[in-house]
């Protein structure tokens, strides 16, 4: 604890000295991520698949690479746009001063990032923070202890400990790193933990970022193009192995169709992984211990009597390659419908219209990400003013979190406050306000004492508002 609070104690000390960085120190530390990635992307990926077990590099480079790049590009090329003040109008009874929000470092940035996209969502906030002029200290998942030492070790080399620093360590390191005072705490994770973070943060009175997870619908409607709708559906739920946080966690379908969607399903299925015995493109689940849950989620399916449609076993013996399972029609109490799957277990729901649909939706935490599936508009406008999540991707899944100038983030036990692009940036931004009084004061009209020529100020200022 003695040096964490020693690392912390040297990053506020220089956040307190130099309470704001100029545009060119900002852009040189993004492009210091930048080419950390660039010098050492092969090595990193390598890191990556050697903590999952099979994870190829061009899962990593699609997964994790592709939006981080696009992530530091938009950072340098907006940085400069978004640091400056924002003039703001005055109103009459003001005037002539005038005013604007300033936009500074909010000082010290944690961040505690997780395991199933190390890069993206460990670099990808830290740099944003970076952008806004910020220190940063980065707790990475212990769970990836290759890429978490790679990133400690490369991030040394780029950086001072005062600019940016990365610390190892378990889930008590983690817990200590949460209490520190930082002056805005990040966290990607799971609900269960983030209600810990919150809690160590308060202490402190540290405002949160909390980016969770919980049950991302997909509502396909009566218009859906079933074909279209189960291949990208399958692309979302089995990037990864399903280990995404915004991946489809269950279907809900018109009464009739479950078996039209199946064969769907198992043609998507075989198209983008036309086998799984050691495919380096199908991730492996990342550790035993999450492998036994998943497999015990489809057991109680199964015991259940729901059907089940599952590919081939994946990879050899030892192997922690999941196959890919449809549950069609589970009962309401099962685990698979209560807990965040977090794996390649998609559990499809009849239902008998799109209202039914909308209401099992809202009888439940508010996702993180909801997908519909359809051709008739009112029906999609419907679900979208009927129902809150996180974010929507219309006939697609997942592409809403690639859009650099959508903000992503959850609502609820989905999470609170958003980033990426513009809205990242102010995450990590203080908007002070400033108001530049003229020589001449409209507010010397009210001060005391109180006669006649305040009672007219009064009665002006009201005719006025």
């Amino acid at each position: 604890m003695t040096e964490l609070r020693s690392l912390f104690d040297a990053q506020h000390r220089a956040s307190r000295e130099t309470a704001d960085l100029s545009v060119a120190e900002r852009r040189d530390r993004v492009r210091r991520v930048q080419r950390l990635l660039d010098q050492h992307g092969e090595a990193i990926s390598a890191a990556v698949e050697a903590d999952f077990g099979v994870r190829s590099a061009a899962l990593t480079e699609v997964a994790d690479l592709l939006v981080l790049r696009s992530l530091l590009k938009q950072l340098l090329h907006r940085l400069e746009a978004w640091s400056r003040p924002v003039r703001v109008r005055t109103p009459l009874q003001l005037k002539p001063a005038r005013a604007f929000v300033q936009r500074q470092p909010l000082g010290v940035v944690g961040v505690i990032s997780p395991w199933n996209y190390p890069l993206q969502l460990s670099l990808g906030p830290a740099a944003t923070a970076l952008a806004a002029g910020n220190r940063v200290m980065l707790k990475p998942s212990e769970l990836t202890p290759r890429t978490s030492a790679l990133l400690a070790e490369l991030v040394a080399q780029a950086f001072a400990p005062q600019e940016f620093t990365v610390v190892q360590g378990d889930a008590d390191v983690a817990a200590r790193f949460a209490s520190l005072p930082f002056d805005h705490l990040f966290f990607t994770g799971s609900t269960a933990v983030g209600r810990k973070v919150a809690q160590a943060a308060a202490a402190n009175l540290t405002p949160t970022t909390l980016e969770l997870g919980g049950k991302s619908p997909c509502i396909v409607d009566a218009s859906a193009d079933l074909e279209e709708a189960a291949l990208r559906i399958a692309h979302g739920k089995l990037l990864n192995a399903g280990q995404t946080c915004i991946a489809p966690d269950y279907v809900l379908l018109p009464r009739g169709r479950e078996d039209a969607f199946a064969a769907a399903w198992q043609r998507a299925v075989t198209r983008l992984f036309p086998r799984f015995d050691g495919n380096p493109d199908y991730a492996s689940i990342l550790g035993e211990g999450h492998l036994a849950r998943l497999r015990a989620l489809l057991q109680e399916a199964k015991d259940s009597g729901a059907r089940i449609e599952q590919a081939a076993a994946a990879g050899p013996p030892g192997s922690r390659q999941l196959a890919p399972a449809l549950v069609i029609g589970p009962d309401a109490g099962l685990r698979l419908l209560r807990e965040e799957i977090f794996g390649p277990i998609l559990p499809v729901l009849p239902c008998d219209d799109g209202d039914e649909a909308i209401r099992y939706v809202n009888a439940r935490p508010r996702p993180l990400a909801l997908y519909w599936f359809g051709t008739d508009t009112a029906a999609r406008d419907r679900v979208l003013a009927r129902t809150v999540s996180g974010g929507v991707t219309v006939n697609d899944t997942l592409m809403h979190i690639v859009h650099d100038n959508l903000p992503f983030g959850g609502v609820g036990e989905s999470g609170w406050g958003a980033y990426h692009g513009e809205a990242g940036f102010l995450r990590f931004t203080q908007q002070k306000a400033v108001l530049e009084q003229s020589r001449w004061s409209a507010g010397a009209m009210i001060y005391p004492p109180y006669g006649e020529r305040f009672r007219r100020m009064m009665k002006l200022l009201r005719l006025l508002g």
